[in-house]
């Protein structure tokens, strides 16, 4: 049976700007030791944050795709919680196509 994909989008403190690759190989590190597979990795660069976060204005942001048993979710958010390079994390299950409300199509008043 296939694992659950989930997408985890983390902040990394921006002073790590420098060397980037090091925090974003313990991430994926994190994943492969719980059990996790990294899919896809994607770094969105530095970007402001809307609001401070632990005295920090702004954040990189690195966005992955992972396969992970369920089970092996909160084990995974509980080593990114005392990683001190992450600032903020957020993990949730990957929707690959999310069910599109049906469009009908309506002529002269009437649903067709």
């Amino acid at each position: 049976m296939q694992q659950p994909t989930y997408e985890l989008v983390v902040l990394l403190h921006p002073d790590l700007e420098i060397d980037v690759e090091a925090p974003i190989a313990k991430v994926e590190s994190l994943v492969e030791t719980v059990g996790g597979r990294v899919i896809k990795r994607d770094n969105w660069g530095k970007k402001r944050l809307a609001y401070r976060i632990k005295k920090q204005d702004f954040a990189i942001y690195v966005y992955f795709e992972i396969e992970l048993e369920g089970g092996k979710v909160r084990e995974l958010e509980n080593q990114i919680l005392i990683t001190e390079e992450i600032l903020r994390h957020i993990l949730v299950i990957h929707e690959v196509n999310p069910a599109a409300p049906e469009k009908k199509e309506v002529k002269n008043g009437q649903e067709l």
